[in-house]
């Protein structure tokens, strides 16, 4: 038996691989920009303007918000496997497109490819881990992926500064590539062989996977998904009251994360440490930021679910709202030329130390946990990909006006706008995020239901 579990530890850890090449999507930007905007770095004939950069940063989101429904039916259709090649093969081709880049449509087309590519890997990756692992490790499995993503940050955050735009390029290229050959070396999900009609190979399969005493439960699964109509689950999120109060509880709050802006500080990291002046080299900055986001999501699941998951989401988005406020009182104080300025320096990198660390204790995990958590089980697909259509396009719009917003009203006014929205999270929470630690799914429903 622990050999075989050791053979699911061995899976997941190639399947990490794609949700690192996640994280270097989403960090790339904060290295490469400043690089884009040097005429001695640029592969450009001219350098970018800031409102280009905003592009750069945010088009990446045009994939990520196409890629999961393209993923969700290939992988029904040909499987999880050939799934996750697929987007290890078009995000490798996005960072390839980039690094040959010699004018700006084609990174936009590199970062289109490489959102498309890390929006099916995203899903796929928790669908396939969630069908693969046992049930007794599947919860740890699972969260290490945050862990995974925010690594593949810190990890383009600390090697992007010290190396060419191209050099940036060809880390993501490698690292993606190393999962592509990876994908060859997993089995194929059990649950899509019972899908498939393939139950003797779904057998063998959970049994060199050391889950022989699961069988007949993944049977029933995979024998209860095939059995669910699209149709009927579009009608039920809405008609049935347990599902309209979880849409609306975990879209707000998905939404409210995006407009909280800390997402798109991921993008631009180092240039805002450069607009602020800060007393610390922006690009040391961003590689602190990278590493206290790794180092949060690394203790994050010891939190959830001692701590609850209302009064955990209280606390940090009372936290994140606080830290981006102060963020915007320093901008307030260079922009006036206050006297202090001089003396508080480190002041904007204290400030997203403490707001990233809130934002991984919380506002960043809960609302994904909730969507598991809260609608029934036959609903459960369609109500995550609603949310995540709707909040990742406004992540798309926030992460493109940045470029927009800190020349029309200023820096200080664009981080109280986001302190404003954390804030409203944390007013939305008190007064209708119920508390779903300790409580079994069936007792969630019920509890909704009333």
């Amino acid at each position: 038996m622990y050999i075989r579990l050791k053979k699911q530890i061995f899976i997941a850890a190639l399947v990490y691989l794609g949700q690192t090449v996640v994280g270097i999507a989403l960090g790339w930007s904060a290295p490469v920009i400043p690089k884009l905007q040097d005429e001695e770095q640029t592969p450009l004939p001219d350098v970018i303007t800031d409102a280009q950069s905003s592009w750069v940063a945010s088009l990446t989101y045009i994939g990520v918000i196409v890629g999961p429904y393209a993923g969700g039916y290939l992988s029904n259709f040909k499987g999880r496997k050939p799934t996750l090649l697929l987007g290890a093969t078009i995000s490798s081709i996005g960072f390839v497109v980039m690094a040959f880049a010699r004018h700006l449509n084609v990174i936009f087309a590199g970062r289109i490819l490489l959102g498309f590519g890390s929006g099916i890997t995203y899903v796929i990756n928790l669908v396939y881990l969630g069908e693969v692992a046992s049930t007794h490790i599947r919860g740890i499995l699972l969260t290490i992926t945050a862990c995974a993503s925010t690594f593949g940050t810190f990890l383009v955050y600390v090697v992007g500064p010290y190396v060419s735009y191209a050099g940036t390029c060809w880390l993501g290229f490698a690292i993606s590539a190393s999962f592509m050959a990876g994908g060859l070396l997993i089995p194929e999900s059990p649950v899509f062989q019972v899908l498939n009609g393939e139950e003797s190979k779904a057998k063998d399969n959970l049994i060199s996977l050391g889950r022989s005493d699961e069988i007949e439960k993944v049977m029933a699964t995979g024998k209860d998904i095939n059995n669910s109509s699209k149709i009927e689950e579009w009608v039920e999120i809405f008609t049935i009251k347990s599902n309209r109060k979880a849409l609306f509880i975990t879209l707000t709050l998905s939404t409210l994360q995006q407009m909280s802006g800390v997402v798109t500080i991921i993008f631009f990291a180092t240039t805002i440490f450069e607009i602020a002046g800060s007393s610390i080299e922006p690009h040391i900055a961003t590689i602190i930021i990278g590493l206290t986001q790794f180092l949060a999501s690394t203790i994050t699941p010891w939190f959830v679910e001692r701590a609850g998951r209302k009064s955990l989401l209280m606390f940090s988005t009372l936290f994140t709202s606080l830290s981006l406020a102060v963020l915007g009182i320093y901008f307030y104080l260079e922009g006036i030329q206050h006297s202090s300025i001089a003396n508080i320096g480190w002041l904007p990198l204290a400030s997203l130390i403490v707001c990233f660390l809130a934002f991984d204790l919380g506002f960043g995990i809960i609302p994904a946990t909730l969507t598991g958590e809260m609608f029934t089980a036959n609903v459960r697909s369609t109500g995550s990909t609603i949310t995540i259509t709707v909040s990742w396009s406004v992540g798309f719009a926030i992460s493109t006006a940045f470029g927009y917003m800190v020349p029309a009203i200023g820096a200080d006014f664009t981080f109280w706008i986001y302190a404003a929205f954390a804030a409203c999270a944390f007013v939305f929470t008190i007064f209708f995020v119920p508390e779903t630690s300790g409580k079994s799914l069936i007792e969630i429903q019920e509890m909704l239901g009333k």
